[in-house]
């Protein structure tokens, strides 16, 4: 096995991609379901972990790599690390780190310089690195506790706010759009689904949201505008923070990654407007950050080491 072949895992909230690469060859690209445990359970997420790595190892044509650099939302659960960690060695992984999928989009955007990166998905976080190699982040507290402007929140505030619409006798078609998605045919049997634990998928229910805004619906586009208004609030609230506590007084780049800016127009369009009127001298990105470049160029970073 060559000394320069690495394996890079992006293991975000609904899909996991692998690659393996050697020098600037890619030898193979994989993807399968997430490998996040609070999302689809420990025995589902080693299952998908274990045919992405059996599918892009067969690919490579490789039986190991030299380091590997896997990115997951759920890594500083407890037993996480060691878990990826040990089924990685299973596949002739040398070296094996395990970071937070925000590190590895960080790096996919900066390559280990100063930015900001704001993450809006199945979750949402946003993280910041001053020029010291620093960090300073705000959100990303968990689809329960925080999230805003991701697609659970997107989906979970549509409900909640469709529902206050009923009360009031207000038009919407976000109940009749959920309960079709769902299945449910009455407003309890939609309030028990949503009650229910474990609860529904709300981060599914983005895409339909997203397209009764375009419609026209006015809760729906509610939904997407204060979403969009979260995500400008936690670019800056970073911002400030790094030119705070680093005395930074130059801009530092804006990029991001996830669906929501991605794929939503009414979210992508007035994220990057407020963003602009805000901070008018602050570089943004214009296209979405690959988190797996960034466990790549993390890979390689851990090969040198070990070399």
């Amino acid at each position: 096995m060559s000394g320069n072949i690495v394996l890079g895992i992006d293991g975000g909230g609904t899909h996991t991609r692998a690659s393996i690469v050697e020098e600037e060859k890619v030898l193979a690209f994989a993807e399968n379901g997430s490998i996040k445990r609070l999302r689809v359970g420990i025995e589902a997420a080693d299952t998908n972990l274990r045919a992405i790595l059996k599918d892009v190892f067969a690919q490579a044509g490789v039986k190991g790599v030299c380091a590997a650099s896997v990115g997951v939302a759920s890594s500083k659960m407890p037993g996480v690390a060691e878990w990826i960690g040990g089924v990685l060695n299973e596949f002739g992984a040398k070296k094996v780190e395990t970071v937070g999928d925000e590190v590895i989009a960080l790096d996919g955007a900066f390559k280990g310089g100063p930015g900001i990166l704001q993450i809006a998905g199945t979750g949402s976080n946003c993280i910041g690195r001053a020029p010291d190699g620093s960090r300073e982040s705000a959100g990303g507290w968990s689809s329960r506790l925080g999230d805003e402007g991701s697609g659970y929140w997107i989906g979970l505030h549509a409900v909640r706010r469709a529902l206050k619409a009923y009360d009031r006798e207000e038009p919407t078609r976000v109940l009749e759009t959920v309960g079709h998605i769902w299945g449910t045919t009455t407003i309890d049997e939609l309030v028990n689904m949503g009650d229910g634990t474990p609860g529904p998928d709300f981060a599914a229910l983005a895409p339909a949201i997203n397209k009764l805004a375009e419609e026209g619906d006015l809760v729906a586009a509610g939904v997407m505008a204060q979403a969009a208004s979260d995500l400008v609030d936690s670019v800056l609230l970073v911002r400030a923070k790094l030119r705070r506590k680093h005395q930074l007084t130059a801009e530092v780049p804006v990029a991001w990654i996830g669906s929501v800016v991605g794929k939503a127009r009414l979210v992508r369009e007035p994220f990057f407007a407020g963003l602009r009127t805000a901070a008018p001298a602050m570089p943004i990105c214009e296209t979405e950050v690959a988190g797996i470049e960034g466990a790549i160029w993390r890979a390689q970073r851990l090969a040198e080491k070990s070399t």
